[in-house]
């Protein structure tokens, strides 16, 4: 199989040594070159990175790469394979592995993310805006009434596929992309970023982690989860009392965790 992943970085960072791993610079629009590719060639838009992530590097694989499959993880963040080793980076899932995976499904993706006190939307109101739920529900009613019941239904749940994370026959990548690219380029006609912190200026990035089970959903999309590893320590505590503070006291996420 032809699997091409990008691994989104905006600094100098170890990657896997599998050759289906492509480290790619987000963000590089203006940046110094750090030695991998960069996701301000080609059809790119790099420029928005500081307000959607990641997806910079997705909409570059999207348009620039042409592999059967193309998929998306981070640098500090791998699906987990089963392999053994002393080092973490020797238990990334590899590409036998994703073979294996691929063969009987066309994505796959990390396993859900469960907030259980909180449903999908009552955390990402507390933490973030309610106003930019708001406003992308209003998008697809005006835009993709059909997926407007799959967003209601998510948005009620307690868990969901989260980070972006994910591997897709390209037919698949093309239909995904078309549809989260297509929505967040009317939100961000839609909603004003100038009175937002550098955080929570990254709305983008983090609506399209909810629009991708939306997607999924409405589509019937046939997939397999996969764990996902962190490649640093996660500082638990400041998350958690992070996360009360947003339930209960009002007090909005200032940074990644």
């Amino acid at each position: 199989m032809d699997i091409e992943i990008i691994v989104a970085t905006h600094k100098p960072y170890k990657m896997p040594t599998d050759p289906m791993y492509v480290p790619l610079q987000v963000g590089a629009f203006g940046k110094k070159d750090i030695g991998f590719l960069r996701d301000n060639t080609g059809e790119n838009i790099s420029s928005l990175n500081p307000y959607f992530c990641e997806l910079t590097g997705l909409f570059w694989a999207w348009k620039n790469l042409n592999a059967e499959y193309i998929g998306l993880t981070h640098y500090r963040r791998h699906f987990k394979g089963k392999h053994t080793g002393s080092s973490k980076f020797d238990r990334v899932l590899s590409k036998s592995e994703a073979e294996a995976l691929l063969a009987s499904t066309d994505v796959i993706l990390p396993k859900k993310r469960h907030y259980y006190i909180e449903t999908i939307y009552s955390h990402y109101a507390h933490t973030h805006y309610e106003r930019e739920l708001i406003a992308t529900r209003q998008i697809l009613v005006e835009n993709y009434p059909e997926y407007v019941p799959l967003w209601d239904k998510v948005m009620k749940k307690r868990s969901a596929h989260m980070f972006n994370m994910c591997i897709m026959k390209k037919e698949k990548l093309d239909s995904y992309c078309s549809f989260i690219f297509d929505v967040l380029d009317r939100l961000n006609q839609k909603v004003t970023v100038s009175d937002y912190d550098d955080f929570q200026a990254r709305l983008f990035g983090r609506i399209s982690e909810l629009l991708l089970d939306v997607w999924i959903d409405h589509n019937h999309i046939d997939y397999v989860e996969v764990p996902v590893m962190h490649m640093e320590p996660v500082n638990w505590w400041k998350k958690g009392t992070s996360f009360i503070k947003a339930k209960f006291f009002g007090k909005k996420y200032e940074g990644s965790f």
